[in-house]
């Protein structure tokens, strides 16, 4: 389906060459290229171009002075260049024309390359970050294969990156769509409902449990319609379909603070920001694409 290229983070045939990350030199040979390029991360936020308003990822060769020392994470083969990934202090000072940007609204203006990119880093870092010592004895652990395993010396356990499903569905009763709103998020935005696949779950199980526990609503037929990967810190996101059996909400105020069913009409006022107190989804998140296309007819 080619509106789903509105995605961010996704589709950005990016190519990943595992089979060097066991190739130590080889990866040493790349990093003395001159073509070589990494990904900046701050705090697990990539430098990127453009002032206020962040418009492409700063890819800097392996000699630039922010990145003496450390052992960069291999992501593969983009835009020509052998593509690593570093971090650097969080009081490092930022290079002329690049910021610290926030991939949250930023991934609805990168290049699908550059999102695949900038998601997988991010994932990646933040995993190494919450993950050094051993979950089996405590003990610190090693980074190995280029970034992607974590090998405890003490007792050889093998750690590997996670990935966390979750489940985003766009539930339907009629000509009605389900919006829900959590606590925290931007001022008056709503979105579809989402939540965490639990162990031994199916999707289509998922879907329904989600629904009935944050609005009370029973969910019949579910299907699949695509995924996102999202880096916040390491999701990735299912989107579904849905049709609601009932339409009676009973709200969970631990999940929700509100939700609502709204119209074909209503659903394209919020989606231009034209609604009085309801917000849309962020561009670039498979909530609002998926919204989007009930509204255009796209999606049943």
């Amino acid at each position: 389906m080619a509106w789903m290229a509105e995605l961010g983070f996704a589709g950005g045939g990016v190519s990943r060459a595992a089979h060097l990350r066991r190739d130590a030199a080889a990866l040493s040979a790349l990093r003395a290229t001159p073509e070589a390029r990494a990904i900046v991360l701050a705090e697990g936020q990539p430098l990127m171009t453009g002032g206020e308003s962040p418009e492409d990822l700063a890819l800097l060769p392996l000699d630039h002075p922010l990145l003496a020392g450390g052992a960069p994470v291999w992501l593969g083969y983009a835009r020509g260049h052998p593509v690593f990934a570093a971090e650097i202090a969080a009081d490092a000072p930022v290079p002329a024309g690049l910021i610290r940007a926030d991939l949250r609204p930023a991934a609805a203006r990168l290049a699908a390359d550059a999102g695949e990119l900038a998601a997988t880093a991010r994932a990646l870092h933040l995993w190494h970050d919450s993950h050094r010592f051993c979950a089996r004895c405590g003990s610190p652990s090693d980074m190995v294969d280029a970034g992607w395993q974590r090998i405890c010396p003490a007792c050889g356990a093998h750690h590997f990156p996670r990935t966390d499903p979750v489940v985003i569905m766009l539930i339907t009763a009629g000509d009605r769509a389900l919006l829900g709103r959590s606590p925290g998020w931007p001022d008056r935005m709503h979105s579809l409902l989402a939540g965490f696949v639990e162990p031994g779950e199916t999707i289509e199980a998922a879907v329904r449990r989600e629904v009935a526990e944050e609005t009370g609503v029973v969910v019949g037929d579910v299907g699949y319609v695509a995924s996102q990967p999202w880096p916040f810190p390491a999701s990735l996101m299912l989107g579904c379909t849905g049709r609601a059996l009932s339409t009676e909400i009973h709200l969970d105020p631990n999940e929700l603070e509100a939700a609502l069913w709204v119209g074909r009409a209503e659903a394209a006022v919020i989606l231009d920001q034209r609604h009085p107190t309801v917000g849309a989804p962020r561009r670039g998140a498979i909530a609002r694409v998926l919204l989007e296309g009930w509204v255009d007819g796209r999606l049943g």
